[in-house]
């Protein structure tokens, strides 16, 4: 299967090439404005031609911390758009299973955040908890500790409950963006890491904004 991955558009609609399914790893809509009605129409118009218009067969996307109107004021989100959304639920497609999540540790007073204090990570922790063990692809919005976590700072804020999660479940993919300056490739045991945003630490977009990753469908 032949995945195109991403995270962290902020708006841009870059160029997607010839895939099986899309990946987005949340922050779809544009950084300059985080009214919910905004994001809605955006959602329904700009990036519903360009969903239209990409070369996949399927796209599956999270939200991110930008995008309020999941979090706020999700009956506005267009329910008929040409994609598998997922929050906390999972999809298959030609035999790999995606899950997808969009919370991380709490990061400013953004969306999809845990709450401020949960130095356990004891909310994220039951929120993965429902994540199957035979999941075959994470897709989730913040990295996971130790892996493209680091910011512009030289804070690392990646969460621990995410790594265990991307440890018990062996999945052959995990792909997270959030930390923009963090964008990298690693490997963990049988798991591809993937940071793919889309764009720099200034929002700029990054030369190769969209990835292909080649994967093996289960048995």
């Amino acid at each position: 299967m032949r995945l195109a991955v991403t995270a962290d558009l902020h708006g841009f609609l870059p160029d997607v090439p010839p895939c099986d399914v899309l990946v987005i790893a949340g922050d779809l809509t544009p950084a300059h404005d985080h009214d919910v009605a905004f994001q809605a129409r955006w959602l329904d118009t700009t990036f519903r031609a360009w969903l239209q218009a990409v070369p996949a067969e399927h796209v599956v996307a999270i939200a991110g911390n930008h995008d309020f109107v999941f979090e706020r004021a999700p009956e506005t989100v267009p329910t008929d758009l040409p994609w598998t959304y997922l929050q906390d639920t999972g999809t298959t497609i030609d035999g790999v299973r995606f899950w997808g999540s969009p919370w991380q540790p709490w990061f400013f007073d953004w969306a999809f955040n845990a709450p401020k204090g949960d130095t356990d990570e004891t909310f994220l922790r039951e929120r993965f908890a429902v994540v199957p063990d035979d999941t075959d692809v994470l897709v989730v919005h913040g990295p996971p500790a130790g892996y493209g976590d680091r910011t512009s700072t030289g804070m690392s804020v990646g969460s621990a409950a995410q790594l265990d999660l991307v440890r018990r479940t062996a999945a052959q993919l995990c792909v997270f963006g959030h930390i923009h300056e963090g964008r990298g490739d690693w490997q963990l045991g049988p798991t591809r890491l993937i940071n793919a945003s889309a764009v720099t630490l200034k929002y700029a977009l990054v030369d190769e904004p969209v990835q292909l990753v080649e994967l093996s469908r289960p048995d």
